[in-house]
């Protein structure tokens, strides 16, 4: 064997380690049951952007034992994200548009191959405004939590509030009865947390802060996410100063 194969040794075994969970089923226990809601997508959809990140991995393996963000469009256009929390180890893993359900299915190849000691969720946005009401979102997010919890059962999993926007203002009544859920769950939840990221975004009249966001009115621009680097850089810091890094424990 090569120096060059033994180099990608263990990547390719946390890429078959991976792949054996990313398809399956993850039920929480005592999961909230969810009201009736539109189906969720085919995570299929988002195979192209996975097989990217496969790709990315292969050239350049990433450290394992870090920090990984994941979710949907929020983290994806997250700028300098490496930068911003060095020299905390952090990766990127965000696909615009995507549910909670797609990063349940993908978990074991979007978070659970890199290890992490900590996880720094954004997902539910695009959950109610595809008619998901807050309940569901509760029960996908605690989906999410199993399906790591399968895997890594000491790592850190952070639930970035879900934002307030102008384009999807109507629909924030929803979004904020999901986050009050998250914030009730995570509190009876082991190394599970909700950073109130919302809050700070809205008006002294309750309403969405457009100078906090681009042209669209939906997503965030460099002051909205200077907004949030505090907030989550204090919730890794107290995270990974009151436990010890997870323990190797075998993802299955």
């Amino acid at each position: 064997m090569t120096p060059l194969d033994r180099r990608f040794v263990p990547f390719a075994l946390a890429l078959a380690l991976a792949g054996a969970v990313c398809c399956a089923a993850v039920a929480a226990p005592g999961a909230a049951t969810p009201p009736e809601s539109p189906p969720d997508p085919s995570p299929q959809r988002w195979a192209k952007q996975v097989e990217a990140y496969d790709a990315a991995d292969a050239a350049h393996p990433p450290a394992q034992g870090g920090v990984v963000f994941a979710g949907s469009s929020t983290i994806r256009k997250w700028p300098d994200l490496e930068k911003t929390f060095a020299p905390t180890p952090v990766l990127g893993r965000g696909i615009g548009g995507s549910h909670i359900s797609d990063h349940v299915y993908w978990a074991g190849r979007l978070v659970l191959r890199y290890r992490p000691s900590q996880i720094v969720f954004y997902a539910g946005d695009n959950d109610v405004a595809g008619g998901k009401k807050a309940e569901r979102v509760l029960a996908d997010f605690q989906r999410f939590v199993a399906a790591v919890r399968k895997g890594l059962p000491e790592a850190w999993i952070h639930f970035l509030a879900i934002k307030p926007s102008v384009k999807r203002e109507a629909l924030w009544p929803e979004m904020a009865k999901a986050n009050r859920l998250v914030t009730e769950f995570a509190k009876t939840s082991p190394r599970v947390t909700f950073i109130d990221v919302a809050t700070p975004m809205l008006d002294g009249g309750g309403r969405p802060r457009p100078d906090l966001l681009i042209a669209d009115g939906l997503h965030m621009n460099t002051q909205g996410y200077a907004l949030w680097t505090p907030l989550v850089r204090a919730a890794l810091a107290k995270a990974a100063g009151a436990a010890p890094r997870p323990s190797e424990a075998k993802v299955e």
